[in-house]
């Protein structure tokens, strides 16, 4: 017997998570509409660029389904797991020559990245500075390992920044990530202009009274949603471009990460791997060790070598 079909009015719709609190999140529909939705249940785990089916109850909505993820970025220390967003095409840290940045906290990023499967971009911000040569000369090490670093002046040279920006961006969902200070918000004024506004207008709707520092929010680079499916062209790499900007952060933990998997989510050591004599080498103090040979022969920097044993340390402590 074939079960019976849902009422049109039922069947859920399609939409993609632009902002999200606690149970309340603001779904998009493809045609470019913000409809106020709350999750079932008393926790949420949904996050800004997920794709999501959703029913209306009268001047809102329910979340019915969580479409399947092609990614998630998230964060996690002994306590708790912060999620930044999901569906991302890449991630873009910033960073600059003042304040100066953390290579930790970097590192940190590019490996939860890495560990995702999402491409990672080092923005380096106010390229104008004088001690910019410092900060150059710190991220040598990266673009060594394949990273891509792009340099910008936000500030002094808008134009110019665009013109480096607008090609990254293009047809992608780009996570921008970073300490406070760092340039964000001005990136995301310039390419956004209304950003302010449309934070206003969904942290009232969500009633959390927050500001662009401490959400999440979503921003096409364009005026209004691509016509169709816009939720499904999102997951499907689609031809439009938007940016999601994070709040800053202090810390990262990366407790995800098991110790072991941890040379080969940090790529200047993932390449001097398969020469080790021991099979499970933590590449720390071992004989005979492949890796840190590479380190001898100065293709592993005392800074990465600092980082990963700090890191490695870290993530060996117990997990409860």
């Amino acid at each position: 017997m074939t079960p019976p079909r849902r009422p049109a009015a039922e069947t859920p719709a399609v939409g993609l998570v632009v902002a999200a609190h606690g149970r309340h999140v603001m779904v998009e529909t493809p045609e470019g509409r913000r409809v106020l939705c709350q999750t079932r249940g008393k926790k949420s785990d949904l996050v800004v660029g997920d794709c999501v089916r959703w029913l209306p109850t009268g001047d809102g909505g329910v979340i019915d389904a969580l479409e399947p993820r092609r990614n998630l970025l998230f964060r996690q220390d002994e306590w708790r797991t912060k999620s930044f967003a999901a569906n991302l095409d890449q991630l873009l840290v910033l960073v600059a020559p003042e304040p100066v940045f953390s290579e930790s906290q970097l590192t940190r990023a590019l490996i939860a990245a890495a560990e995702a499967g999402i491409p990672a971009v080092i923005g380096l911000n106010k390229t104008d500075l004088p001690s910019i040569e410092a900060a150059r000369e710190r991220l040598v090490p990266y673009r060594a390992m394949g990273t891509p670093v792009i340099e910008l002046a936000l500030k002094k040279d808008p134009e110019a920044s665009m013109t480096v920006l607008a090609p990254l961006l293009a047809g992608r969902t780009t996570l921008v990530l970073g300490p406070s200070g760092m340039g964000k918000s001005t990136l995301i004024n310039l390419l956004v202009p209304q950003a302010a506004a449309q934070v206003g207008e969904i942290s009232l709707a969500l009633n959390t009274g927050r500001h662009t520092t401490t959400s999440t929010s979503w921003y096409w680079l364009d005026d209004a949603p691509v016509p169709g499916d816009a939720a499904a062209a999102h997951l499907e790499h689609g031809a439009r471009g938007a940016l999601i900007d994070s709040p800053g952060f202090q810390e990262f933990g990366l407790r995800q990460v098991q110790p072991e998997q941890l040379a080969r989510l940090m790529p200047d050591y993932a390449a001097a791997l398969g020469h080790c004599r021991f099979h499970n080498c933590s590449h720390r103090h071992e004989p005979g060790c492949g890796v840190r040979e590479a380190a001898a022969r100065g293709e592993i920097g005392p800074t990465r070598q600092r980082i990963y044993g700090e890191l490695y340390e870290e993530l060996s402590q117990k997990r409860w």
